[in-house]
């Protein structure tokens, strides 16, 4: 995961417009912040969200939200310095701090995928996988698809990647030779399994399931908002300011049923699709103290850094002194 391995290729196509439909920002004398997203990714609902109501004014900052192609071009553009705030997880945090990059994060999710299969699947515990076809997205370093394998060895002395059939693929596709029964199971991220609860499939084990199997005392973030430590120190106001509008952002979408009927047409789903979707995000929203999460992804690590070695987290074998902004935890 570290971005030695990732291409820098194609930056400046990758940049797109302004995104979520909110003509480019005029002149402001509030502080600017620049957030990169996936054009088509879940943060955007929050973000609208926030823009849609004013919330960043009202916390005194000016959102500027940057569509970009793909998590390499955000992940860049962060390192370059083109980016206030990225969406990443905590290994990829981590990783930066141990190879010198001063990146921290806030918690933003702790939605994760699960491993999925349809409601009459005669499928009911890891056990049941040996011999069968199992999609996975996200390849083999996937930290929900390690954290599952670490729970099949641990509770069952069952080495998933070698007693399954596995098929690494993009999510889209996987969801689809889901539906079309082509595999007995998939592993995909929330939104895809959320999807797919809303068209006749159940949770066999999720990656929380495994996270606390494997030690965590709680819910974890699988993603958060990244910005470097020294600019989140040295401008605290706007950087907490940020993070009060996200935490507002996140009440309403928590409490207002219209809200998400508003966002319909930037999550694309409508009726019950929309609705599980609705529900799976609130179930994602952090609630705990961040220095008990940060105690829990540090005991994480230390599994995904045996589990995926020194090709996911480089040569730290624990999670780097700081991943967690110190500010948050005060």
């Amino acid at each position: 995961m570290g971005i030695s391995r990732r291409g820098f290729g194609g930056l400046g196509l990758a940049l797109l417009a302004t995104s979520l439909g909110f003509p480019a920002i005029g002149a402001s004398d509030l502080p600017r912040i620049k957030v990169g997203v996936l054009k088509f990714g879940t943060v955007s609902w929050e973000l609208n969200t926030i823009k849609h109501h004013g919330l960043d004014r009202k916390n005194s900052v000016e959102v500027e939200v940057l569509d970009f192609a793909g998590e390499d071009a955000t992940n860049v553009a962060m390192l370059a310095g083109d980016l206030d705030v990225i969406v990443s997880d905590w290994l990829w945090v981590s990783r930066q701090r141990s190879e010198g990059e001063t990146l921290t994060l806030a918690p933003y999710s702790t939605a994760v995928g699960a491993l999925m299969v349809e409601n009459d699947s005669a499928l009911r515990q890891l056990p049941d996988l040996v011999g069968k076809k199992i999609g996975v997205a996200g390849g083999p370093l996937d930290k929900s698809w390690l954290l599952i394998q670490g729970l099949a060895q641990q509770d069952h002395q069952l080495d998933l990647a070698k007693e399954a059939e596995i098929v690494y693929g993009a999510p889209p596709l996987l969801a689809e030779k889901a539906l079309s029964g082509e595999l007995d199971a998939v592993l995909n991220f929330w939104h895809f399994c959320a999807r797919l609860e809303a068209e006749g499939f159940r949770r066999l084990v999720g990656a929380d399931d495994a996270a606390r199997g494997l030690g965590a005392s709680g819910p974890v973030s699988a993603l958060g908002y990244v910005f470097r430590e020294e600019w989140a120190d040295q401008n605290q106001e706007v950087a907490l300011n940020f993070i009060r509008a996200s935490s507002e952002a996140k009440a309403l979408l928590a409490s207002s049923d219209p809200e998400w009927q508003r966002l319909a047409p930037l999550v694309r789903a409508e009726g019950r699709a929309l609705e599980v979707l609705r529900d799976r995000y609130r179930e994602g929203i952090p609630q705990r103290p961040v220095a008990e999460e940060e105690q829990d992804a540090a005991k994480l690590y230390e599994v995904l850094a045996t589990l995926g070695g020194e090709k996911l987290v480089g040569k730290a074998r624990r999670m780097a002194p700081g991943t967690y902004w110190a500010a948050l935890k005060a």
